[in-house]
């Protein structure tokens, strides 16, 4: 049998995140804007989590938000994961370098998985997923942020004007996130319970197209589609498309902005005590007493 599509060069993505690690923390606004988000979403459960991990933890982001936080208390024992070693050198804590696509963690032994803008980069979104339910125990907690597909909108209108324009033709080069109404179906395909998806929208402004690349250089978020990696982008498409870039978006400033979408992802491992939907037809009270009104047959219609 065939296994998923291999979207994205894993290893390319390590290097270029242990090109950026030094630097991340400059860049790093968009991470610590999802971290923070998910250890508001930790304040409003009302329970603990003994043992914890942070997958793609970057530069601890996630941990930095717990402190001071009141859901710094809930959890227990944190271990950080990474892709890169330069990401997670250097700070005390437990760390692991590990890949998101193979996770090492045995069954049923966390309580807590997150993952802030790191997920988005695997070729198998849902298996990945599976793993991550797999490693939870029962009535355990998942919560992830990934890229959305709103994100880098302005970005791919300039490259695919730009490769149209003089090349005739365009290839991938912003890589596809994941669609904001799809999210808590991903969850359903993977095996959670009460699966929630919603969207957060940002949109950050920079000098010029030029400047926003460079950003997402420091992220170590820049393209490593394998389509992209057979087709380099050459200088004369890369000039042309941030001239369009500034033509289509820059405002009255001169500053041009780009939009990144965040998709968090909440679900639950599976467990027996977790609320269930009512099976159809066994409802104990008719929806028109519960309203107060008068039922009326199926057929007739009110008179004017």
């Amino acid at each position: 049998m065939s296994g998923p599509p291999r979207l994205f060069d894993r290893d390319l993505h390590r290097r270029r995140l242990d090109r950026a690690a030094p630097r991340f923390a400059a860049a790093g606004f968009l991470k610590r804007r999802a971290a923070e988000d998910i250890v508001e979403r930790l304040v409003a459960v009302r329970r603990d989590f003994p043992v914890a991990a942070d997958l793609g933890a970057r530069d601890g982001a996630f941990a930095a938000a717990m402190r001071g936080s009141a859901a710094g208390t809930k959890v227990g024992f944190l271990v950080e994961t990474d892709l890169s070693w330069p990401m997670l050198h250097g700070r005390p804590g437990a760390r692991l370098v590990a890949d998101e696509e193979r996770l090492p963690f045995a069954p049923q032994s966390l309580d807590l998985v997150v993952s802030s803008l790191a997920l988005h980069w695997t070729n198998d979104l849902v298996g990945a997923l599976i793993q991550i339910r797999a490693a939870l125990k029962p009535d355990g907690l998942f919560l992830g942020a990934l890229a959305g597909g709103a994100t880098l909108v302005e970005l791919r209108s300039a490259l695919t004007g730009a490769e149209l324009e003089l090349l005739g033709g365009a290839g991938p080069r912003v890589s596809p996130f994941v669609d904001a109404a799809d999210g808590a179906g991903l969850l359903q395909r993977a095996g959670f319970a009460m699966p929630v998806a919603d969207v957060d929208r940002v949109t950050a402004t920079y000098p010029d197209a030029l400047a926003l690349l460079a950003e997402l250089r420091c992220m170590g978020e820049t393209n490593v589609l394998v389509e992209a990696a057979r087709r380099p982008l050459g200088r004369a498409v890369l000039a042309r498309a941030l001239e369009l870039y500034g033509e289509r978006f820059a405002g009255a400033s001169g500053r041009v902005p780009a939009t990144f979408e965040i998709v968090t992802l909440t679900g639950w491992a599976p467990h027996p005590d977790q609320p269930r939907p009512l099976r159809p037809g066994s409802a104990r009270m008719r929806l028109a007493d519960a309203l107060g009104a008068k039922e009326q047959p199926a057929g007739e219609k009110t008179g004017g």
